[in-house]
């Protein structure tokens, strides 16, 4: 016969066991461990993250370098006869085709000499065509055809020098070009140590300048040159190499250059100063990615690399720099996306959502 305290006992029991219960039910509902899911189920969230897709592209080595322009063809014009100026014929800064008159010098006395010479040219070739009639009916002999001759020879050479020097009163310019400053005036007596007026070309110009000596195997004519002046700001001009000095200048240990650079526009001028770059070598299939993307540590260089939704990171070996991008030449093919946005909270195997973004290099104008 059960007592009342008996009875109790078993009350306590099952009102202990509903609790177990209910607790157990509310455990499976909340915690997803306690439905029997696999320890630290869920994780961390995706990071958002900017990427950019390696690429492959041109890079070119370069050598920097400051220099000047220089004028193909400068000089300064003397006259080859002594007189007086009697005509300046072409104003200052003009450009002038080749064989155009510049000065004048009077030619009076020596067209006067020419026509004499002249005169006795003819008289000489008569004496000969005379002296040869008689040798032809043996009344003249060959000592007397010799003398002949040789006179004929010598009043030909006295008329074509003094020919010459007439033609040289009219002082020409010998190639085509601008003429520059003028040194004589209207009236003026002149001789050979006389500066009339300078001319230099225009068209092409040479970018000029030097090079350290380490350079020296990597130069070679036909290379490819760029360059700015600073009186024309943000333009690139092109121009080749068409000269590379055989010998190391003192005291710097540096090699002279020079690059034929077109001027159809007549905007490069000699003396301008000029930042050139100068191509040693190209690399068409390059891989290069955005600069931001790159991470120095310790020394070394790194970037993240997005696969299969995380992110994964690499050593990388640097190349070529240009505006806003950097060559990798290893650790990174083209196609891999780098990570150039959100870095900062990344650590291996991260999972991330990535967005592509693009970024555009900036092209030189070349003209």
């Amino acid at each position: 016969m059960k007592t009342r305290y008996d009875v109790l006992r078993g009350v306590g029991f099952a009102a202990i066991a509903l609790v177990a219960i209910a607790a157990c039910g509310k455990k499976t509902k909340g915690d997803p461990r306690g439905a029997g899911g696999p320890p630290g189920g869920g994780g961390p969230p995706a990071m958002p993250v900017e990427v950019a897709v390696a690429k492959a592209d041109t890079v070119r080595d370069e050598i920097a370098a400051t220099g000047q322009i220089e004028a193909l063809q400068s000089i300064e014009l003397r006259p080859e006869v002594e007189g007086r100026i009697v005509a300046i014929l072409v104003r200052e800064g003009r450009e002038v085709g080749r064989g155009t008159g510049l000065f004048q010098i009077d030619s009076t006395e020596l067209a006067a000499t020419v026509a004499q010479l002249a005169a006795q040219r003819d008289l000489a070739r008569q004496d000969l065509a005379r002296t040869r009639e008689l040798i032809a009916q043996n009344a003249a002999s060959a000592s007397d055809l010799e003398k002949a001759e040789a006179n004929s020879r010598s009043a030909d050479a006295q008329y074509l020098l003094q020919s010459t020097r007439l033609a040289r009163t009219t002082v020409r310019a010998p190639f085509g070009g601008v003429v520059g400053q003028r040194f004589v005036s209207l009236g003026d007596y002149v001789n050979s140590s006389n500066r009339l007026a300078t001319l230099q070309t225009v068209n092409p110009q040479r970018a000029v300048f030097d090079v350290p000596e380490k350079y020296a195997r990597s130069l070679r004519p036909g290379q490819r040159v760029t360059f700015r002046v600073g009186a024309i700001p943000g333009r690139d001009f092109p121009a080749e190499v068409d000269f590379v000095d055989p010998v190391i200048r003192q005291p710097g240990r540096t090699i002279l250059i020079k690059a034929r650079a077109p001027n159809p526009q007549r905007l490069l001028q000699p003396g301008m100063f000029i930042e050139a770059r100068l191509v040693t070598s190209m690399r068409p299939k390059a891989v290069v990615v955005p600069e931001d993307a790159i991470v120095p540590l310790q020394g070394a260089n790194f970037v993240w690399v997005v696969e299969e939704g995380k992110a994964n990171q690499r050593q990388v070996g640097l190349g070529v720099r240009t505006p806003g991008f950097v060559e990798i030449r290893s650790g990174v093919s083209a196609g891999d996306q780098v990570v150039v946005g959100g870095l900062a909270m990344l650590f291996p195997g991260a999972p991330v959502m990535a967005r592509v973004v693009e970024r555009t290099q900036a092209v030189p104008q070349e003209h």
